[in-house]
């Protein structure tokens, strides 16, 4: 008599350890891909800069941490990253602890089955109760807020700008004379 076969149980979000760094670059290619980046080939000098940054900050516990889905058959397919980063005590955050949520990916052919979601709660539950952070920062594509304002992120009262290094200009000093 044949046995009708076990459904697969569904892949849980675990912590990424050191030896998940190279997963971490390549979600990070499909990430910047997906969002238009100019990514280079695999021969690419922020590729190799990117695994040093993902080995080192995976050894830094406290501040840093990275949750993963590895499927049994393909391997990593989701992840999302968070850090914690010192600012400025003020009277809503006494400590200065900021957190950032980060590098929110799924490959493709596995999106749509809550990894993701799963990946940013472990991280969310990550900074409750394993950090003092006061409030996680994130940025959003197009199309991600939905996900993200089911998990408890509201528009910031202060939304960010930006200034990028190439437009950046230093005065020039009037002649003197």
């Amino acid at each position: 008599m044949q046995h009708p076969a076990r459904p697969q149980a569904r892949p849980q979000a675990r912590r990424a350890t050191t030896a998940d760094a190279p997963a971490l670059v390549r979600l990070r290619v499909v990430m910047l891909h997906d969002m238009g980046a100019p990514i280079g080939d695999e021969s690419a000098e922020w590729r190799s800069a990117a695994l040093d940054w993902f080995t080192q900050s995976l050894d830094d516990p406290n501040t840093f941490a990275a949750f993963v889905v590895d499927d049994p058959r393909h391997g990593i397919v989701s992840n999302a990253i968070g850090q914690c980063d010192r600012h400025a005590p003020s009277p809503g955050n006494p400590g200065g602890l900021r957190g950032h949520l980060f590098n929110v990916c799924t490959e493709p052919a596995h999106r749509g089955h809550g990894y993701a979601r799963d990946c940013v709660q472990a991280l969310i539950d990550w900074f409750a109760t394993q950090t003092s952070v006061s409030v996680v920062d994130l940025n959003a594509t197009t199309g991600s807020g939905n996900l993200y304002q089911s998990l408890g992120f509201a528009p910031s009262r202060h939304p960010a700008l930006q200034l990028r290094r190439d437009q950046m200009t230093v005065p020039v000093p009037p002649p003197t004379g």
